[in-house]
Protein backbone atom coordinates (compact mmCIF):
# COMPACT_ATOMS: atom_id res chain seq x y z
CA UNK A 1 0.00 0.00 0.00
CA UNK A 2 1.63 3.25 -1.15
CA UNK A 3 1.43 6.56 0.70
CA UNK A 4 -1.47 7.99 -1.37
CA UNK A 5 -3.56 4.86 -1.01
CA UNK A 6 -2.85 4.68 2.73
CA UNK A 7 -3.97 8.32 3.20
CA UNK A 8 -7.19 7.75 1.29
CA UNK A 9 -7.90 4.63 3.35
CA UNK A 10 -7.50 6.42 6.68
CA UNK A 11 -9.61 9.39 5.45
CA UNK A 12 -12.46 7.04 4.45
CA UNK A 13 -12.22 5.28 7.80
CA UNK A 14 -12.42 8.60 9.63
CA UNK A 15 -15.49 9.62 7.67
CA UNK A 16 -17.25 6.35 8.49
CA UNK A 17 -16.23 6.47 12.15
CA UNK A 18 -17.19 10.11 12.77
CA UNK A 19 -20.32 10.03 10.63
CA UNK A 20 -19.24 13.06 8.58
CA UNK A 21 -21.79 13.77 5.80
CA UNK A 22 -20.24 13.93 2.36
CA UNK A 23 -21.69 16.59 0.04
CA UNK A 24 -24.38 15.30 -2.30
CA UNK A 25 -24.43 16.63 -5.87
CA UNK A 26 -27.55 18.69 -6.49
CA UNK A 27 -28.45 16.77 -9.63
CA UNK A 28 -28.49 13.44 -7.73
CA UNK A 29 -31.03 14.59 -5.11
CA UNK A 30 -34.48 13.09 -5.24
CA UNK A 31 -37.35 15.54 -5.77
CA UNK A 32 -40.74 15.17 -4.13
CA UNK A 33 -43.93 17.23 -4.34
CA UNK A 34 -46.11 18.24 -1.43
CA UNK A 35 -49.77 17.28 -1.71
CA UNK A 36 -52.70 19.67 -1.98
CA UNK A 37 -53.82 21.59 1.07
CA UNK A 38 -55.80 19.43 3.46
CA UNK A 39 -56.58 22.39 5.73
CA UNK A 40 -56.14 26.15 5.42
CA UNK A 41 -56.85 29.03 7.81
CA UNK A 42 -56.58 32.71 6.93
CA UNK A 43 -56.09 35.67 9.24
CA UNK A 44 -56.50 38.90 7.27
CA UNK A 45 -55.40 42.31 8.53
CA UNK A 46 -56.47 45.84 7.51
CA UNK A 47 -53.06 46.65 5.99
CA UNK A 48 -53.02 44.44 2.84
CA UNK A 49 -51.48 41.67 4.91
CA UNK A 50 -52.62 38.14 5.70
CA UNK A 51 -51.31 35.20 7.70
CA UNK A 52 -51.89 31.92 5.91
CA UNK A 53 -51.62 28.65 7.80
CA UNK A 54 -52.02 25.44 5.83
CA UNK A 55 -51.54 21.71 6.33
CA UNK A 56 -50.26 19.35 3.62
CA UNK A 57 -49.17 15.75 3.35
CA UNK A 58 -45.60 15.26 2.13
CA UNK A 59 -43.52 12.16 1.51
CA UNK A 60 -39.76 12.43 2.01
CA UNK A 61 -36.84 9.99 1.77
CA UNK A 62 -34.26 9.88 4.53
CA UNK A 63 -31.42 12.32 4.07
CA UNK A 64 -31.33 15.33 1.79
CA UNK A 65 -33.89 15.87 -0.97
CA UNK A 66 -35.71 18.58 -2.87
CA UNK A 67 -39.38 19.28 -2.20
CA UNK A 68 -41.77 21.25 -4.41
CA UNK A 69 -44.66 23.04 -2.69
CA UNK A 70 -47.17 24.13 -5.37
CA UNK A 71 -50.03 26.64 -5.43
CA UNK A 72 -48.38 29.34 -3.34
CA UNK A 73 -49.68 32.96 -3.47
CA UNK A 74 -47.77 35.16 -5.87
CA UNK A 75 -47.63 37.80 -3.13
CA UNK A 76 -45.90 35.66 -0.47
CA UNK A 77 -43.36 37.26 1.84
CA UNK A 78 -40.80 34.46 1.73
CA UNK A 79 -38.88 35.79 4.73
CA UNK A 80 -41.91 35.08 6.95
CA UNK A 81 -42.25 31.36 6.18
CA UNK A 82 -42.39 28.80 9.00
CA UNK A 83 -42.39 25.02 8.46
CA UNK A 84 -43.09 22.24 10.94
CA UNK A 85 -43.57 18.49 10.61
CA UNK A 86 -46.56 17.70 12.83
CA UNK A 87 -45.71 14.00 12.53
CA UNK A 88 -42.14 14.34 13.84
CA UNK A 89 -41.21 18.00 14.63
CA UNK A 90 -37.51 17.28 14.99
CA UNK A 91 -37.08 15.16 11.86
CA UNK A 92 -37.33 17.66 9.00
CA UNK A 93 -35.34 20.83 8.44
CA UNK A 94 -35.63 23.27 5.54
CA UNK A 95 -32.05 24.11 4.55
CA UNK A 96 -32.75 26.28 1.51
CA UNK A 97 -35.80 27.89 0.05
CA UNK A 98 -36.42 29.20 -3.45
CA UNK A 99 -39.60 31.00 -4.46
CA UNK A 100 -40.23 30.26 -8.13
CA UNK A 101 -42.55 32.63 -9.96
CA UNK A 102 -41.26 32.52 -13.57
CA UNK A 103 -44.71 31.70 -14.93
CA UNK A 104 -45.54 30.66 -18.47
CA UNK A 105 -46.13 33.61 -20.78
CA UNK A 106 -45.88 33.96 -24.56
CA UNK A 107 -42.97 36.41 -24.33
CA UNK A 108 -41.01 34.14 -21.97
CA UNK A 109 -41.68 31.07 -24.09
CA UNK A 110 -40.41 32.78 -27.22
CA UNK A 111 -37.33 34.17 -25.44
CA UNK A 112 -36.29 30.61 -24.57
CA UNK A 113 -36.44 29.68 -28.29
CA UNK A 114 -34.42 32.58 -29.68
CA UNK A 115 -31.90 31.16 -32.14
CA UNK A 116 -33.58 27.74 -32.08
CA UNK A 117 -35.70 25.80 -34.54
CA UNK A 118 -39.46 26.30 -34.43
CA UNK A 119 -42.36 25.37 -36.73
CA UNK A 120 -45.07 27.37 -38.48
CA UNK A 121 -48.30 25.68 -39.56
CA UNK A 122 -49.61 27.24 -42.76
CA UNK A 123 -52.57 26.61 -45.07
CA UNK A 124 -52.30 25.95 -48.82
CA UNK A 125 -54.93 28.31 -50.35
CA UNK A 126 -55.73 26.07 -53.29
CA UNK A 127 -56.48 22.98 -51.18
CA UNK A 128 -57.13 24.43 -47.68
CA UNK A 129 -54.74 21.81 -46.35
CA UNK A 130 -52.26 22.54 -43.58
CA UNK A 131 -48.53 22.07 -44.00
CA UNK A 132 -45.54 22.81 -41.77
CA UNK A 133 -42.36 24.79 -42.39
CA UNK A 134 -39.37 24.94 -40.05
CA UNK A 135 -37.33 28.00 -39.26
CA UNK A 136 -35.01 29.65 -36.76
CA UNK A 137 -36.52 32.28 -34.45
CA UNK A 138 -34.53 35.54 -34.62
CA UNK A 139 -36.76 38.02 -32.76
CA UNK A 140 -39.88 37.56 -30.62
CA UNK A 141 -41.62 40.89 -31.28
CA UNK A 142 -42.20 41.35 -27.51
CA UNK A 143 -40.98 44.12 -25.24
CA UNK A 144 -41.34 42.71 -21.75
CA UNK A 145 -44.77 41.10 -21.79
CA UNK A 146 -46.20 43.55 -24.32
CA UNK A 147 -46.32 42.51 -27.97
CA UNK A 148 -44.92 45.30 -30.14
CA UNK A 149 -45.03 43.40 -33.44
CA UNK A 150 -42.12 42.44 -35.66
CA UNK A 151 -41.46 38.75 -35.01
CA UNK A 152 -38.58 37.65 -37.22
CA UNK A 153 -37.70 34.12 -38.35
CA UNK A 154 -35.26 32.60 -40.83
CA UNK A 155 -37.19 30.15 -43.04
CA UNK A 156 -35.67 28.26 -45.97
CA UNK A 157 -32.60 30.50 -45.94
CA UNK A 158 -34.63 33.73 -46.06
CA UNK A 159 -35.55 36.19 -43.29
CA UNK A 160 -39.29 36.75 -42.82
CA UNK A 161 -40.74 39.59 -40.72
CA UNK A 162 -44.03 38.69 -39.04
CA UNK A 163 -44.04 35.22 -40.65
CA UNK A 164 -47.46 33.81 -41.47
CA UNK A 165 -48.83 30.67 -39.87
CA UNK A 166 -49.47 29.24 -36.43
CA UNK A 167 -46.29 29.01 -34.35
CA UNK A 168 -45.58 25.59 -32.83
CA UNK A 169 -42.92 25.07 -30.13
CA UNK A 170 -41.42 21.63 -29.46
CA UNK A 171 -41.85 21.63 -25.67
CA UNK A 172 -42.23 23.75 -22.52
CA UNK A 173 -38.75 25.07 -21.67
CA UNK A 174 -37.22 24.05 -18.38
CA UNK A 175 -37.69 26.60 -15.59
CA UNK A 176 -41.10 27.91 -16.64
CA UNK A 177 -43.94 26.89 -14.35
CA UNK A 178 -47.74 27.15 -14.46
CA UNK A 179 -48.26 28.44 -10.90
CA UNK A 180 -45.94 30.00 -8.27
CA UNK A 181 -44.29 27.38 -6.10
CA UNK A 182 -41.67 26.89 -3.41
CA UNK A 183 -38.66 24.63 -3.88
CA UNK A 184 -36.99 23.48 -0.67
CA UNK A 185 -33.78 21.68 0.07
CA UNK A 186 -34.72 19.59 3.09
CA UNK A 187 -32.93 17.29 5.49
CA UNK A 188 -35.03 14.43 6.88
CA UNK A 189 -34.23 11.77 9.47
CA UNK A 190 -37.60 9.98 9.30
CA UNK A 191 -38.42 8.20 6.06
CA UNK A 192 -42.00 8.22 4.80
CA UNK A 193 -45.08 10.41 4.99
CA UNK A 194 -45.28 13.58 7.10
CA UNK A 195 -48.21 15.79 8.01
CA UNK A 196 -46.70 19.26 7.61
CA UNK A 197 -47.77 22.71 8.75
CA UNK A 198 -46.72 25.72 6.65
CA UNK A 199 -47.44 29.31 7.64
CA UNK A 200 -46.42 32.59 5.98
CA UNK A 201 -47.43 36.20 5.40
CA UNK A 202 -48.74 37.34 2.04
CA UNK A 203 -50.24 40.40 0.42
CA UNK A 204 -53.13 40.63 -2.01
CA UNK A 205 -55.72 39.47 0.54
CA UNK A 206 -57.56 42.46 1.96
CA UNK A 207 -60.74 43.21 3.85
CA UNK A 208 -62.70 46.31 4.66
CA UNK A 209 -65.93 47.18 6.42
CA UNK A 210 -68.93 48.80 4.79
CA UNK A 211 -72.07 49.81 6.62
CA UNK A 212 -75.60 50.57 5.47
CA UNK A 213 -77.94 52.61 7.70
CA UNK A 214 -81.66 53.22 7.16
CA UNK A 215 -83.16 56.18 9.04
CA UNK A 216 -86.78 56.16 10.18
CA UNK A 217 -89.27 58.91 9.28
CA UNK A 218 -88.41 61.30 12.13
CA UNK A 219 -84.66 60.53 12.25
CA UNK A 220 -84.87 59.14 15.80
CA UNK A 221 -83.91 55.53 14.99
CA UNK A 222 -81.91 53.67 12.39
CA UNK A 223 -81.23 50.13 11.24
CA UNK A 224 -77.52 49.45 10.74
CA UNK A 225 -76.02 46.52 8.82
CA UNK A 226 -72.25 46.03 8.65
CA UNK A 227 -70.61 44.05 5.86
CA UNK A 228 -67.12 42.63 5.54
CA UNK A 229 -65.78 42.97 2.00
CA UNK A 230 -63.04 40.46 1.16
CA UNK A 231 -60.85 40.84 -1.93
CA UNK A 232 -58.45 38.12 -3.07
CA UNK A 233 -55.76 39.19 -5.53
CA UNK A 234 -53.11 36.83 -4.16
CA UNK A 235 -53.01 34.57 -7.22
CA UNK A 236 -54.33 31.55 -5.31
CA UNK A 237 -57.77 30.16 -4.47
CA UNK A 238 -58.40 29.07 -0.89
CA UNK A 239 -61.14 26.44 -0.64
CA UNK A 240 -63.03 25.57 2.55
CA UNK A 241 -60.90 28.04 4.50
CA UNK A 242 -61.20 29.13 8.09
CA UNK A 243 -61.40 32.92 8.25
CA UNK A 244 -60.41 35.43 10.92
CA UNK A 245 -60.18 39.20 10.55
CA UNK A 246 -58.04 41.52 12.66
CA UNK A 247 -59.23 45.10 13.15
CA UNK A 248 -56.81 47.63 14.58
CA UNK A 249 -53.73 49.63 13.73
CA UNK A 250 -51.15 46.83 13.56
CA UNK A 251 -47.67 48.19 12.90
CA UNK A 252 -46.13 46.77 9.73
CA UNK A 253 -42.74 47.83 8.35
CA UNK A 254 -44.03 48.53 4.87
CA UNK A 255 -40.67 48.95 3.14
CA UNK A 256 -39.32 45.62 4.36
CA UNK A 257 -42.57 43.78 3.66
CA UNK A 258 -42.82 45.09 0.11
CA UNK A 259 -39.16 44.36 -0.56
CA UNK A 260 -39.49 40.79 0.65
CA UNK A 261 -41.98 39.85 -2.04
CA UNK A 262 -40.51 37.35 -4.47
CA UNK A 263 -37.06 37.54 -2.88
CA UNK A 264 -36.91 34.40 -0.74
CA UNK A 265 -34.00 32.55 -2.29
CA UNK A 266 -31.54 30.18 -0.61
CA UNK A 267 -32.55 31.13 2.93
CA UNK A 268 -34.08 29.62 6.00
CA UNK A 269 -74.58 29.90 7.90
CA UNK A 270 -76.87 28.32 10.54
CA UNK A 271 -79.72 30.68 11.53
CA UNK A 272 -80.01 34.06 9.86
CA UNK A 273 -80.43 35.88 13.20
CA UNK A 274 -77.24 34.40 14.64
CA UNK A 275 -74.05 36.51 14.19
CA UNK A 276 -71.79 35.03 11.56
CA UNK A 277 -68.66 36.41 13.22
CA UNK A 278 -67.59 35.86 16.81
CA UNK A 279 -65.62 38.78 18.23
CA UNK A 280 -62.74 38.29 20.67
CA UNK A 281 -59.61 40.07 21.85
CA UNK A 282 -56.13 39.76 20.31
CA UNK A 283 -53.44 41.80 22.06
CA UNK A 284 -54.68 45.41 21.68
CA UNK A 285 -56.72 44.57 18.58
CA UNK A 286 -60.07 42.99 17.80
CA UNK A 287 -60.43 39.55 16.22
CA UNK A 288 -63.50 38.48 14.25
CA UNK A 289 -63.81 34.76 13.51
CA UNK A 290 -66.28 33.52 10.89
CA UNK A 291 -68.26 30.68 12.47
CA UNK A 292 -68.12 28.56 9.33
CA UNK A 293 -65.66 27.78 6.57
CA UNK A 294 -65.81 29.51 3.21
CA UNK A 295 -64.27 29.57 -0.28
CA UNK A 296 -62.22 32.62 -1.27
CA UNK A 297 -61.43 32.38 -4.96
CA UNK A 298 -58.64 34.21 -6.73
CA UNK A 299 -59.66 37.54 -8.31
CA UNK A 300 -62.91 37.50 -6.33
CA UNK A 301 -64.68 39.97 -4.04
CA UNK A 302 -66.90 38.44 -1.36
CA UNK A 303 -69.19 40.13 1.17
CA UNK A 304 -70.22 38.62 4.50
CA UNK A 305 -72.54 40.20 7.06
CA UNK A 306 -70.65 41.33 10.17
CA UNK A 307 -73.25 43.02 12.40
CA UNK A 308 -76.92 43.98 12.29
CA UNK A 309 -78.64 46.46 14.61
CA UNK A 310 -82.35 47.24 14.53
CA UNK A 311 -84.06 50.41 15.77
CA UNK A 312 -80.84 51.94 17.10
CA UNK A 313 -81.64 55.28 18.82
CA UNK A 314 -80.27 58.18 16.74
CA UNK A 315 -80.34 61.97 16.66
CA UNK A 316 -80.06 64.57 13.91
CA UNK A 317 -77.68 67.42 14.73
CA UNK A 318 -77.08 70.74 12.92
CA UNK A 319 -73.63 72.34 13.25
CA UNK A 320 -72.57 75.75 11.98
CA UNK A 321 -68.83 76.49 11.88
CA UNK A 322 -68.32 79.89 10.30
CA UNK A 323 -64.58 79.46 9.76
CA UNK A 324 -64.96 75.88 8.49
CA UNK A 325 -61.45 74.73 9.38
CA UNK A 326 -59.59 77.75 7.97
CA UNK A 327 -58.51 78.73 11.49
CA UNK A 328 -56.27 75.63 11.67
CA UNK A 329 -53.85 77.30 9.23
CA UNK A 330 -53.48 80.36 11.47
CA UNK A 331 -53.81 79.03 15.02
CA UNK A 332 -51.20 80.38 17.47
CA UNK A 333 -49.09 81.80 14.62
CA UNK A 334 -47.54 85.07 15.82
CA UNK A 335 -47.37 86.37 12.23
CA UNK A 336 -51.17 86.44 11.99
CA UNK A 337 -52.36 87.00 15.55
CA UNK A 338 -52.58 90.83 15.33
CA UNK A 339 -53.73 91.08 11.71
CA UNK A 340 -57.41 92.05 11.72
CA UNK A 341 -58.06 90.88 8.15
CA UNK A 342 -57.57 87.25 9.12
CA UNK A 343 -60.69 85.55 10.47
CA UNK A 344 -63.19 87.67 8.55
CA UNK A 345 -64.14 84.80 6.26
CA UNK A 346 -67.64 83.40 6.52
CA UNK A 347 -68.93 79.96 5.60
CA UNK A 348 -72.71 79.94 5.10
CA UNK A 349 -73.26 76.17 5.13
CA UNK A 350 -74.81 74.41 8.11
CA UNK A 351 -73.75 70.79 8.33
CA UNK A 352 -76.23 68.03 9.13
CA UNK A 353 -75.06 65.04 11.17
CA UNK A 354 -76.61 61.86 12.52
CA UNK A 355 -75.31 60.52 15.83
CA UNK A 356 -75.89 57.18 17.52
CA UNK A 357 -74.23 55.11 20.23
CA UNK A 358 -72.56 51.76 19.67
CA UNK A 359 -74.21 50.05 22.62
CA UNK A 360 -75.78 46.66 23.21
CA UNK A 361 -79.18 47.94 24.24
CA UNK A 362 -79.37 49.66 20.86
CA UNK A 363 -78.76 46.37 19.05
CA UNK A 364 -75.02 46.86 18.53
CA UNK A 365 -72.38 46.80 21.27
CA UNK A 366 -69.47 45.12 19.46
CA UNK A 367 -66.29 46.93 18.34
CA UNK A 368 -66.96 48.32 14.86
CA UNK A 369 -64.04 48.21 12.38
CA UNK A 370 -63.34 51.36 10.40
CA UNK A 371 -65.19 51.74 7.15
CA UNK A 372 -67.68 53.71 5.08
CA UNK A 373 -71.27 54.21 6.27
CA UNK A 374 -73.92 54.85 3.62
CA UNK A 375 -77.20 56.27 4.92
CA UNK A 376 -80.64 55.90 3.34
CA UNK A 377 -84.14 57.13 4.13
CA UNK A 378 -87.56 56.37 2.69
CA UNK A 379 -89.33 59.10 0.74
CA UNK A 380 -93.09 59.85 0.80
CA UNK A 381 -93.67 56.92 -1.58
CA UNK A 382 -91.88 54.51 0.75
CA UNK A 383 -88.87 54.17 -1.56
CA UNK A 384 -85.35 54.17 -0.14
CA UNK A 385 -83.22 57.18 -1.14
CA UNK A 386 -79.52 57.79 -0.54
CA UNK A 387 -78.96 60.82 1.75
CA UNK A 388 -75.20 60.79 2.42
CA UNK A 389 -72.18 58.83 3.58
CA UNK A 390 -69.21 59.19 5.90
CA UNK A 391 -66.18 57.27 7.15
CA UNK A 392 -65.88 55.95 10.69
CA UNK A 393 -62.69 54.93 12.46
CA UNK A 394 -62.29 51.82 14.63
CA UNK A 395 -64.97 52.39 17.27
CA UNK A 396 -65.12 50.52 20.61
CA UNK A 397 -68.43 49.55 22.18
CA UNK A 398 -70.38 52.19 24.10
CA UNK A 399 -68.82 55.03 22.10
CA UNK A 400 -70.83 57.57 20.11
CA UNK A 401 -70.53 57.85 16.34
CA UNK A 402 -71.21 61.04 14.41
CA UNK A 403 -71.83 60.88 10.66
CA UNK A 404 -71.56 63.97 8.48
CA UNK A 405 -74.15 63.53 5.72
CA UNK A 406 -74.10 66.92 3.97
CA UNK A 407 -75.41 70.46 4.42
CA UNK A 408 -78.90 71.58 5.40
CA UNK A 409 -80.81 73.20 2.55
CA UNK A 410 -83.11 75.46 4.63
CA UNK A 411 -80.72 76.63 7.37
CA UNK A 412 -78.18 79.37 6.66
CA UNK A 413 -75.34 80.75 8.78
CA UNK A 414 -73.54 84.06 8.56
CA UNK A 415 -70.46 85.17 10.46
CA UNK A 416 -68.92 88.64 10.61
CA UNK A 417 -66.14 90.40 12.50
CA UNK A 418 -67.82 93.50 14.03
CA UNK A 419 -64.88 95.06 15.87
CA UNK A 420 -61.11 94.69 16.28
CA UNK A 421 -58.99 96.64 18.77
CA UNK A 422 -55.31 96.56 19.74
CA UNK A 423 -53.94 97.75 23.11
CA UNK A 424 -50.70 97.86 25.10
CA UNK A 425 -48.46 98.34 22.13
CA UNK A 426 -50.03 95.49 20.23
CA UNK A 427 -49.74 92.98 23.09
CA UNK A 428 -53.50 92.87 23.73
CA UNK A 429 -56.19 92.38 21.07
CA UNK A 430 -59.96 92.37 21.40
CA UNK A 431 -62.15 90.95 18.67
CA UNK A 432 -65.96 91.03 18.44
CA UNK A 433 -67.82 88.47 16.35
CA UNK A 434 -71.48 88.30 15.30
CA UNK A 435 -73.12 85.11 14.04
CA UNK A 436 -76.56 84.92 12.49
CA UNK A 437 -78.48 81.68 11.96
CA UNK A 438 -81.65 81.74 9.81
CA UNK A 439 -84.14 78.87 9.78
CA UNK A 440 -86.41 78.50 6.74
CA UNK A 441 -87.75 75.11 7.73
CA UNK A 442 -91.35 74.40 8.69
CA UNK A 443 -90.34 73.55 12.27
CA UNK A 444 -87.97 74.96 14.90
CA UNK A 445 -84.40 73.62 15.03
CA UNK A 446 -81.41 73.68 17.35
CA UNK A 447 -78.07 74.55 15.79
CA UNK A 448 -74.71 74.05 17.50
CA UNK A 449 -72.59 77.10 16.59
CA UNK A 450 -68.85 76.46 16.79
CA UNK A 451 -66.31 79.28 17.11
CA UNK A 452 -62.51 79.19 17.42
CA UNK A 453 -60.41 81.71 19.41
CA UNK A 454 -57.40 80.94 17.27
CA UNK A 455 -55.23 84.09 17.52
CA UNK A 456 -53.33 83.01 20.61
CA UNK A 457 -53.38 80.36 23.32
CA UNK A 458 -53.97 82.93 26.09
CA UNK A 459 -57.50 84.33 25.77
CA UNK A 460 -60.57 85.17 27.83
CA UNK A 461 -64.24 85.77 27.05
CA UNK A 462 -65.11 89.42 27.66
CA UNK A 463 -68.82 89.18 26.86
CA UNK A 464 -71.33 86.84 25.22
CA UNK A 465 -74.98 87.25 24.29
CA UNK A 466 -75.97 83.76 25.33
CA UNK A 467 -74.83 80.52 26.90
CA UNK A 468 -71.56 79.04 25.67
CA UNK A 469 -69.25 76.15 26.44
CA UNK A 470 -65.51 75.77 26.14
CA UNK A 471 -65.04 72.50 24.26
CA UNK A 472 -61.24 72.82 24.22
CA UNK A 473 -58.58 75.55 24.11
CA UNK A 474 -59.48 76.51 20.55
CA UNK A 475 -63.18 75.65 20.34
CA UNK A 476 -66.32 77.32 21.70
CA UNK A 477 -69.86 76.02 21.35
CA UNK A 478 -73.03 78.12 21.41
CA UNK A 479 -76.32 76.12 21.43
CA UNK A 480 -78.85 78.15 19.45
CA UNK A 481 -82.59 77.43 19.14
CA UNK A 482 -84.16 79.02 16.08
CA UNK A 483 -87.91 79.07 15.45
CA UNK A 484 -89.70 78.51 12.17
CA UNK A 485 -88.77 81.23 9.64
CA UNK A 486 -86.77 83.08 12.28
CA UNK A 487 -83.25 84.42 12.73
CA UNK A 488 -81.11 84.12 15.85
CA UNK A 489 -78.06 86.31 16.51
CA UNK A 490 -75.05 85.37 18.68
CA UNK A 491 -72.51 88.02 19.71
CA UNK A 492 -69.31 87.65 21.71
CA UNK A 493 -66.05 89.48 22.38
CA UNK A 494 -62.79 87.69 23.14
CA UNK A 495 -59.55 89.24 24.43
CA UNK A 496 -56.09 87.88 23.58
CA UNK A 497 -52.87 88.83 25.36
CA UNK A 498 -49.19 87.95 24.89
Amino acid sequence: MNTTTRAAYFLLAAVITLGVAMPVPAQSLRTGTAGERTLVDLTIYNQNLSLIREERSITLPRGMSRLLVPDIPATIDGTSLHFLSLTDPGAVRVLEQNYQYDLVHTSKLLERYLGKQVEFVRVEPSTDKEYTVSGRLLATGYSGQSYQGGMIAEINGKVEVNPSGRLILPALPEGLILKPQLEWLVSNSRDGSHKAEISYLAGGLTWSSDYVALLNADDTKLDLTGWVTLTNNSGTTFSDAGLKLVAGDVNVVQEQFAGAMRSAKTMMADVAEEPQFKQSELFEYKLYALQRRTDIRNNETKQVELVAGKAVPSRKVFIYDGLAGLWRMWVNNYSYRSQSSFGQQSNTKVGVYVTFKNEEKGGLGIPLPKGKVRVYKRDQDGKEQFIGEDQIDHTPKDEELRLYLGNAFDIVGERAQKDFKSFAGGRVVEESIEIKVRNHKAEPVEVQVYEHPWRWSQWEMVSASGDWQKVDQSTLRFPVKVGKDQEKVVKYTVRYSW
